[in-house]
């Protein structure tokens, strides 16, 4: 799932072909586009699922933030095309794009707001 919303895939990233990066993606595995996922500080943000065999295998999403280079995009696509989360292991310059998104996964909440009464 790529997030094109509120400032993914928009100028708020400079220097990117947010088209061709979408376009790349799309040539080298499923993608189903998104509006915003609130996590735009991360912008670009690349969620992946699990295939049905990876599933199985008990796997989640893994989100990726900061996708904005040709060489992170072709990293994503090597790793979707080689089974993705639960069948193969996340590459190692993939950890340094994945995080946690606040409020998603199991046991995790949102952070507290403090400037609520």
């Amino acid at each position: 799932m790529v997030c094109r919303g509120c400032c993914c895939g928009t100028p708020k990233v400079t220097g990117v072909d947010h088209a061709a990066q979408t376009a790349r993606l799309r040539a080298g595995v499923p993608v189903r586009i998104s509006a915003c996922l609130d996590v735009c500080d991360q912008a670009n943000v690349v969620a992946v699922q699990p295939s049905a065999a990876g599933r199985a295998a008990g796997a989640r999403p893994v989100w990726l933030g900061l996708v904005n280079d040709a060489e992170a995009t072709e990293d994503v696509v090597g790793w979707v095309r080689a089974g993705g989360p639960g069948v193969a292991p996340l590459p190692d310059i993939l950890e340094l794009y994945a995080f946690d998104p606040p409020g998603r996964g199991v046991g995790k909440r949102p952070p507290a707001r403090l400037d609520r009464p």
